[in-house]
């Protein structure tokens, strides 16, 4: 009996000093974010506001000569752009306090180029202080956009610019308050004015601005703040490598601290990086940043915010939406709409985490402890997590919800504290006793979101199959989102047809053609309509069980190009730049030299105001013309210069380039291309069109 006792104590003592030993935390994975950085991943979505002297004058970028009398914002209004952020679900407000164009927002005392020579306020006004307050007002962060690049100022590519670019900067870190972050534009260097030399200056960019001691400078006087640049200097943050609204699929916070930086490494990030450089997507809710009046019908819709959304936030990366501000110093009521429509979809949509008062079970978690337990996924604190030991680097947890339960979004977070670590994972549901998997992924990150169809089911497994090392969650959420319809897409072929695209087959189509919005009272769309002149279309999708429809789609085409003949190439496969397709082009053979001709002979005189070119779309083998001439003849032998010149920014932002111009007869048109954007002789199309009337 003694020795049973004895016993009992011995093993009573050893399970109780088992119990109580300590389990540590897992060591860190790799590079790990700072707190700056932490603050920023944590604001998730944020604002761009683009405004300066090009927003008055049509175009995407300023030459630096533009006229300082033009800026004159009569109704500015910042409390209305940190209203709107604020109910759009945004934390705080980047604005471009100096663009390409050198003209600077704030009375900078180191230009005359600035708002202080301007009409605006009698020459007294400040936008930055205007919008510093305001966001102070509207608990919004603020952050500042200086572009490098300064088309106006005449020591742009000297030494000298250095010392003014800094002095700037000093100004706009001291003189209003804290500023989360400021965003240097990577684009640097070409043809501007200059201080009137009118020349094309080229720098060095990987050393001209000195950025290690930039950078330094910046810390020094803003600690707290996050640096932007478009990851040729480690910065802070990185560009994802594109301005269409998404990251890759796999998303690395990571990137080596030296060497070069191409489109691969942007967008997926580098899995064994040695720099910790997450991404941030930057796209406008227009096709372009600055306002132009012809894009007010183009503002993105809800399916596709959402979309960009998905791929943004939920791709482990923060979400920059740009809103241009109108002449009149206002953001325009559609894009305001656009933003709190987008804020009201994705409240509806995770209203409701049906993980809570689940149950939860691991296959796996560390030392057997609470503190690293499977219910730490659910109880939606950042800080705790659920862990595995140290050996086990592929685990499962699975999600009791007691109840068939219907969901069809699925949101998993990683403890980044001690760095990325998840390389592939799936998610399975228990439908009438059986799983089956539905949906699977590469990386995590601070939040990865997936979309999947609509399943009711018992149980939910989470199953991580590779890991670079034991894996840390932190939350997971389940839920319902309500289906949004996609509205449909809209195409005009060369004999004038028109195809209406819906985006999945169980929609229905309602169609108008003669500028009124459509309605499900419009005609159904049952096979391609065959139009002559101009035509202004509209179009929905509508569910037929509900009646519920999409937003509209709405395209405006001149008059048909079922004439047309390209002059000089013999390759039928030209004419895939004018058949409306944008996803098929065109390009002129390897070798061409430059500058290079496309010829089109319209079938008949036409009066002409304008034209359209839409690059291919081919991001590995870009054939993108950025500098042109275009010229119009009656004869096709002698030819009229009517505009040149760039097409700003459409490298990072490939969409329709229109080009205006004062009203000319011609029946032949040349489209010259100059220059692409790799300074190459690759020059591409998707799609060539003119601004046309026709001559009575």
């Amino acid at each position: 009996m003694k020795r049973y006792i004895f016993f009992t104590i011995i093993l009573s003592l050893s399970l109780l000093t088992f119990s109580c030993k300590k389990v540590e935390a897992p060591a860190a994975c790799g590079p790990v974010p700072t707190e700056n950085q932490m603050r920023w991943q944590e604001m998730e979505y944020y604002a761009f506001l683009h405004f300066s002297l090009n927003t008055y004058t049509d175009q995407s970028w300023g030459f630096g000569n533009e006229d300082v009398a033009l800026f004159n914002p009569t109704e500015l209004d910042a409390r209305q752009w940190a209203r709107i952020c604020k109910e759009a679900g945004m934390k705080g407000i980047i604005v471009t306090a100096k663009h390409h164009c050198g003209f600077c927002l704030w009375p900078s005392a180191y230009t005359e180029y600035s708002v202080k020579n301007a009409l605006w306020e009698d020459g007294k006004g400040d936008v930055i202080r205007e919008l510093a307050d305001a966001c102070k007002e509207y608990g919004l962060k603020l952050g500042i956009y200086l572009s490098p690049w300064d088309r106006n100022h005449v020591d742009y590519g000297k030494p000298e610019y250095i010392t003014y670019f800094r002095n700037q900067l000093t100004e706009l870190l001291t003189n209003y308050g804290d500023i989360f972050e400021v965003w240097y534009d990577g684009a640097n260097g070409g043809t501007g004015w200059y201080g009137g030399a009118n020349e094309n200056r080229k720098i060095d960019r990987a050393t001209y601005y000195d950025w290690k001691n930039t950078y330094k400078l910046v810390r020094e006087l803003q600690p707290n703040i996050v640096i932007w640049n478009d990851g040729g200097d480690r910065a802070d943050l990185r560009w994802v490598g594109t301005e269409g609204g998404w990251v890759g699929e796999t998303n690395w916070s990571l990137l080596n601290a030296t060497g070069d930086v191409p489109f691969e490494m942007l967008h997926y990030g580098v899995e064994n990086g040695d720099s910790w450089v997450p991404g941030e997507v930057n796209t406008s809710i227009r096709p372009e940043w600055f306002y132009h009046p012809g894009e007010d019908t183009k503002v993105k819709t809800l399916p596709q915010l959402m979309d960009t959304y998905y791929n943004s936030i939920g791709r482990n990366a923060t979400f920059l939406l740009n809103f241009p501000i109108m002449p009149n110093g206002l953001i325009h009521p559609n894009d305001e709409k656009a933003a709190l429509d987008l804020a009201a979809a994705v409240k509806e949509a995770f209203a409701e985490n049906l993980v809570k008062n689940t149950k939860t079970e691991a296959s796996n978690f560390r030392g057997r402890s609470k503190k690293f337990g499977p219910a730490n996924v659910i109880d939606d604190e950042k800080d705790s997590y659920w862990a595995t030991d140290d050996e086990v680097k592929t685990a499962s947890l699975t999600i009791d919800f007691g109840k068939p339960t219907t969901f069809n979004r699925f949101m998993a977070q990683e403890y980044i504290r001690l760095g990325q670590r998840v390389k592939a994972f799936t998610i399975e549901a228990q439908v009438d006793g059986n799983w089956q998997e539905i949906a699977k992924a590469t990386t995590i990150g601070y939040k990865r979101i997936l979309r999947f169809p609509t399943v009711m089911a018992t149980q939910l497994r989470f199953s991580i199959t590779d890991s670079k090392a034991c894996p840390l969650i932190s939350n997971i959420g389940v839920y319902n989102a309500p289906q949004i319809l996609t509205q449909p897409t809209i195409i005009r072929n060369q004999a004038g047809e028109i195809s209406i695209i819906p985006a999945d087959a169980e929609s229905e189509i309602y169609y108008t053609l003669d500028g009124s919005e459509a309605t499900n009272a419009s005609i159904k769309y049952t096979d391609p309509v065959k139009t002559e002149g101009k035509v202004k279309i509209s179009a929905i999708s509508v569910e037929p069980a509900t009646g519920k429809r999409s937003q509209a789609t709405t395209e405006e085409f001149g008059l048909p190009r079922k004439n047309w003949k390209i002059i000089g190439i013999e390759d039928e496969r030209v004419y895939q730049i004018i058949d409306g397709n944008l996803a098929t082009g065109w390009r002129h053979s390897d070798g061409t030299k430059l500058p290079a001709d496309l010829v089109i002979d319209l079938g008949e005189e036409l009066n002409l105001s304008g034209f359209k070119y839409y690059p291919e779309q081919n991001s590995w083998q870009p054939g993108t013309i950025t500098h042109y001439e275009f010229y119009i003849s009656t004869d096709g032998k002698n030819w009229k210069k009517v505009s040149e010149g760039e097409f700003s920014n459409i490298k990072n932002n490939p969409l329709w380039q229109t080009k205006n111009f004062e009203p000319v007869t011609a029946r032949y048109f040349k489209l010259r291309a100059l220059k692409n954007t790799e300074n190459n002789t690759r020059i591409g199309y998707a799609e060539v069109d003119v601004i046309t009337n026709r001559i009575k």
